[in-house]
């Protein structure tokens, strides 16, 4: 007898299967500031891992929004998890989209398998984390390129099997002419810096300092040596900023579920009015938060689909609203929670062991903003405005 053929899972489905694991472990890897290595275990078997890896190499083939949807779905359960599989999602992406083909058809497929969990290191302790900068150089060796590189944050360093790294392009390069190369764990010798991790929120993403030395083939570039920018403004910035904010976004949706089920829950509707003027005023400002940062996300979304270029020069309406989303995502989302805080009061809000995870994910978003900071963005997005005159919005459509 034939055995029926197992239909493949959707993405939902694939989704649904890792959130219960997610939420299950969230506490205890806030409690202990260690990385969730159960939820990755999980994400790997799921395939979520090759969202972003094209079918042709055994992925799913997914794209923005699907990151988005599946970013805010594990932000809801445990969000830092949910930045460590979007930032993964980040590299893979500018892996499939600038790596030659000869790292593409070596890598792609085992990130697709569940084998390779692909790190970033771009914040370096001369720079902090500007992105487009960098100090250690590259050191071209025939068809070589060797790797001295000290970082101080590198989420899940010390459990990746893999780093996207940023260096000057050589020695004599300027610290502007950057390069992105890839390493396999076992290609380089990864050593954890000075300094541990124990920060206010965000505890599970143990973002550990590491250095990182060794030599790679010249081939592991990820685009072209000191090209680093076009990979950026085309599809590391975006995917990252996107990524992000449906992290931030889930979280937030999350915790406005659960307090609304609170409310209406019988046995703890006696702590509630729900006919109160202010707790519907603070719940419909909570809503109106998660809507707009939402649409702004999706314009994110179609933006970066439709723009071949999304750098200021070329269209610097794209980029005000992608450093947009970031800025805007990372302020209401923290705002909301704080809102819900406020809302449900001191037992069911501020309690570390309350049924409502409000404490934690309120850590937890309170890093949002520092993450790439906003002043620095905001900075960035008044220099764009003088760009754009015509002050070109989305519903308006782009010349």
């Amino acid at each position: 007898m034939t055995a029926l053929a197992t239909a493949t899972p959707t993405l939902a489905e694939r989704t649904a299967r890792v959130v219960g694991v997610l939420a299950e472990h969230a506490r205890a890897v806030d409690d202990s500031a260690t990385f969730p290595v159960a939820s990755l275990d999980a994400l790997r078997e799921s395939g979520l891992m090759g969202l972003l890896v094209p079918v042709e190499h055994g992925g799913l083939g997914g794209d923005l929004a699907d990151l988005a949807r599946t970013a805010a779905d594990l932000g809801g359960a445990c969000l830092s998890t949910a930045m460590i599989w979007a930032m993964h999602g980040q590299q893979v992406a500018a892996i499939a989209a600038h790596a030659g083909p000869r790292l593409r058809a070596d890598l792609l497929p085992r990130i697709a398998r569940g084998e390779v969990y692909v790190a970033s290191v771009t914040s370096e302790r001369g720079k902090g984390g500007h992105l487009l900068t960098a100090e250690a150089p590259l050191r071209p060796d025939g068809d070589r390129l060797g790797i001295d590189r000290d970082a101080p944050i590198v989420t899940g360093g010390a459990v990746a099997d893999g780093f996207l790294i940023t260096m000057r392009a050589s020695p004599d390069a300027g610290y502007d002419d950057v390069s992105l190369v890839y390493a396999d764990r076992g290609q380089v010798t990864a050593e954890p810096g000075r300094g541990s991790w124990n920060p206010m929120g965000m505890r599970g993403t143990h973002s550990v300092p590491l250095r990182i030395t060794g030599d790679v083939p010249a081939d592991q570039l990820v685009g072209e040596p000191g090209g680093f920018r076009a990979v950026a403004t085309r599809t590391f910035v975006p995917a990252g900023h996107i990524g992000w904010a449906a992290c931030w976004l889930g979280a937030a949706r999350g915790a406005l579920s659960s307090v609304l089920g609170m409310i209406r829950d019988p046995r703890t509707r006696g702590s509630f009015d729900p006919t109160s003027e202010l707790l519907r005023r603070r719940l419909a400002r909570a809503r109106l938060d998660l809507d707009t940062v939402a649409a702004l996300l999706a314009q994110a979304i179609r933006d970066a689909a439709d723009a071949r270029d999304v750098s200021a020069a070329e269209a610097p309406d794209v980029q005000l609203r992608l450093n947009g989303l970031k800025v805007h995502a990372a302020e209401r989302c923290a705002a909301v929670v704080d809102e819900l805080v406020e809302l449900t009061g001191l037992r069911h809000g501020y309690m570390r062991d309350s049924a409502l995870p409000l404490e934690r994910v309120h850590r937890d978003l309170r890093s949002a903003s520092l993450n790439y900071a906003n002043d620095r963005l905001y900075d960035a997005n008044g220099a764009i405005a003088l760009l754009d005159r015509t002050v070109t919005l989305a519903w308006a459509g782009r010349p």
